[in-house]
């Protein structure tokens, strides 16, 4: 069959509608569902638009009878025929194209499918491994179908924003120089230079401030990054993000763009409505809090400090980190019917705090307005101000944890408040809980290396106030960053830079990079310093982790086309793969075995 011979569509299976009655279609698409009811059939037809009933009725001709019968599932057809309404008894309200079907008068079949891998249905449930062997089978269903269309949905009105704002889209190279910018580049040997390797970008982090020292002022772009890292749900090897700068702002300009921008895309794509300004916490109070610095705001359980009952207890493991820079504290986990805080159950919440350095998780419960279990005998004469301070009431649990590092206590309890904001089912799963982080430290030390370095990366603005006393206290200092938060997900990070060539040294060799280093590694940004950088900002927000969160999915695997999996391979082309040994002889690059 040639390719002119087929029957080409004239509609999509998702676009017929009542007031099509009578009219003469042509339908492209794959056998979803095939019901032979004798001379009757059923096929229900799919493409990405949707689904379309086609039937064979008993007085069709022997040759579409013989068809029809053939039909497998996943065969791709062609079918002509009549749209007529379905009787009121027969009408599917759950198909956009319920109210018709279409009467069949000529079935092609445009090509077979082989024995299906699984079962293509709304959600797959087979193994993710096998649904990303079969990736172009997966994408077919509607859920994989609808989160691409999503995805499309939401770069397209980000890009629509941008373009109505002045903002110049602007492609940076993803062969460049290797940088240092917190986890391992991806390298490429070059074949023309032996010896010397291009690298992948981390993100367009110095060629976004290079276009501003162009003069290009206000730059977007949907960037492709790579970072040689162990890949989770919320990251893998290679993903997407938003990349940001512009010219003469302060960190409140940026603030303020964002919100604009996600007011935007959120009533565009999902008609809803935003607040105009979102919710601003420094990072000492979102740790103190809720015990991280990308909070989930969408339930409450806030954390508090403990000291103040805890220093007059008999608790010894209380009263050691007191003694010292340390923390205890606490939160409340509320009565719910049908909950019960048994023993096992508190053990799993101490797994939870152990994992982020708790040597343990102490407890009281409240019955009959006394406190009972756990701790409690430590307490003995406080209990009223205990009561009191907490303000448990019956059936509530109180949850304490002890520390000599104040951060690691705020990390262990969070990690309960969020084990017990998902087991309680506090969360509103249609809420979109934004807010910034802002004033974070700028610094933070290397315990295993036994120097300073860069919190979020070395570029970074220190805060006004710290700049004469940089080196003085490099644990201090806090930096212009900030971070968008949504729903308990880092969105988006960001700051103002430095475009003060001086400064921008200083903060190198407090982060262990002296001139002469700096200079080779980052030579060409500080050589383009020495002309009259402007003041400039940006952020990044990632793609596919906001495409994810819209699309309520604990992965962003679900919303990427062609994913790698959990071990950073992709199943469906078996990468990464060896290659010829005539192309490493072209790089002059050897393979050297790994004893065993």
């Amino acid at each position: 069959m040639s390719e002119e011979a087929f029957m080409q569509r004239t509609v999509t299976c998702g676009s017929l509608r009542a007031t099509d009655e009578g009219k003469s279609v042509i339908l492209n698409g794959w056998v979803h569902r095939d019901r032979n009811h004798g001379a009757l059939h059923f096929i229900n037809l799919r493409d990405r638009y949707g689904l379309t009933q086609v039937v064979v009725d008993d007085d069709a001709s022997a040759e579409l009878q013989e068809v029809a019968a053939s039909l497998k599932l996943e065969y791709c057809i062609a079918v002509k025929g009549i749209v007529r309404r379905r009787p009121d008894s027969m009408i599917n309200p759950d198909m956009a194209t319920g109210e018709i079907e279409v009467k069949a008068e000529k079935i092609e079949v445009l090509s077979q499918c082989a024995v299906l891998p699984f079962m293509i249905d709304d959600e797959c449930n087979a193994k993710e491994d096998l649904r990303l062997k079969y990736r172009f089978l997966d994408l077919r269903s509607k859920g994989m179908t609808d989160r691409i269309v999503l995805r499309h949905k939401i770069v397209k009105a980000i890009r629509e924003y941008f373009y109505k704002t002045d903002f110049l889209e602007i492609e940076t190279p993803t062969l460049i120089r290797s940088t240092p910018e917190g986890a391992r580049d991806f390298l490429v040997p070059s074949r023309i230079y032996p010896g010397k390797f291009f690298a992948l970008p981390q993100s367009p982090q110095l060629y976004k401030q290079l276009l501003m020292v162009s003069g290009m002022d206000k730059y977007f772009q949907i960037a492709r990054c790579y970072r040689d890292e162990d890949p989770r749900g919320d990251r893998q090897l290679e993903f997407t993000q938003l990349d940001i700068e512009m010219s003469y702002v302060t960190r409140d300009d940026v603030l303020a763009m964002m919100e604009d921008l996600f007011n935007d895309v959120f009533k565009k794509v999902l008609n809803i409505d935003l607040p105009k300004s979102f919710k601003r916490i420094a990072y000492n109070d979102a740790l103190n809090t809720y015990g991280c610095d990308k909070p989930d705001l969408r339930f409450g359980l806030e954390m508090h400090d403990a000291s103040s009952f805890a220093a007059k207890s008999t608790f010894n493991a209380f009263l050691e980190p007191l003694k010292g820079k340390g923390a205890v504290k606490y939160l409340v986990a509320p009565h719910k019917d049908g909950f019960d805080y048994t023993r096992k159950y508190i053990t799993e919440l101490e797994d939870a705090a152990k994992v982020y350095g708790a040597k343990g998780l102490a407890w009281m419960k409240v019955q009959d307005g006394k406190l009972s279990g756990g701790v409690t005998k430590y307490f003995a004469g406080l209990e009223e101000e205990v009561l009191a301070t907490t303000g448990a009431k019956d059936g509530d649990l109180i949850l304490l944890v002890a520390h000599d590092n104040w951060k690691k206590c705020c990390n262990s309890l969070g990690a309960v408040r969020s084990k017990l904001g998902a087991d309680l089912k506090l969360i509103n799963e249609d809420e979109f809980a934004f807010c910034w982080i802002i004033d974070f430290p700028l610094f933070e030390f290397n315990e295993d290396e036994g120097h300073w370095e860069a919190a979020h990366h070395m570029f970074s603005m220190p805060q006004a106030e710290y700049i004469d006393t940089l080196e003085q206290d490099p644990g201090a200092v806090k930096g212009d960053l900030y971070d968008l938060v949504l729903n308990g997900y880092e969105l988006a990070s960001g700051s103002i830079r430095i475009h003060d060539i001086e400064l921008q040294k200083r903060i190198f060799r407090i982060c262990n990079f002296p001139d002469d280093v700096a200079q080779e590694r980052f030579g060409f940004l500080l050589d383009a310093f020495k002309f009259s950088p402007p003041p400039h900002g940006g952020i990044a927000p990632g793609i596919d982790r906001l495409c994810m969160i819209i699309s309520k999915v604990n992965t962003i695997r679900e919303v990427i086309a062609f994913p790698k999996n959990t071990a950073a391979m992709s199943p469906m082309d078996d990468c990464p793969a060896v290659v010829e040994p005539s192309q490493l002889n072209d790089l002059k690059l050897q393979i050297v075995q790994e004893e065993k």
